[in-house]
């Protein structure tokens, strides 16, 4: 199936973009590059902030939504900055949803 050979191939070169290498646990992709965001605590103990604004969060207006790092044990390590982009593993809280984050560099705060 093509269609399927072409996806696993992006699929590998944003996981090679970030230096991102699958282990037992692969979350799925989150696009958020549209946010601007920030780290509250460490990158291995801490959260991200995020909002489409960014007084929402500059401001502590409350108006910005907030994962938690999923630090997995398989991992040794849950946020991959690239040279434009940053990946994060993160933990929603919400139905048991853990995705790997994808925000711009640009907004980061």
């Amino acid at each position: 199936m093509e269609i399927l050979d072409k996806y696993l191939e992006l699929r590998q070169d944003i996981f090679n973009y970030f230096g991102f290498v699958e282990d037992w646990v692969v979350p799925p992709i989150d696009d958020r590059r549209e946010y601007f965001w920030q780290i509250v605590g460490t990158e291995t103990d801490g959260n991200v902030q995020y909002a489409e604004d960014k007084t929402g969060i500059e401001e502590d207006a409350g108006e910005y939504f907030e994962d938690r790092i999923y630090t997995c044990r398989f991992y040794k390590k849950w946020v991959y900055r690239g040279e434009g982009y940053t990946m994060i593993m993160v933990d929603t809280h919400t139905d048991g949803s853990i995705f790997l984050a994808i925000f711009s560099n640009e907004k980061e705060l």
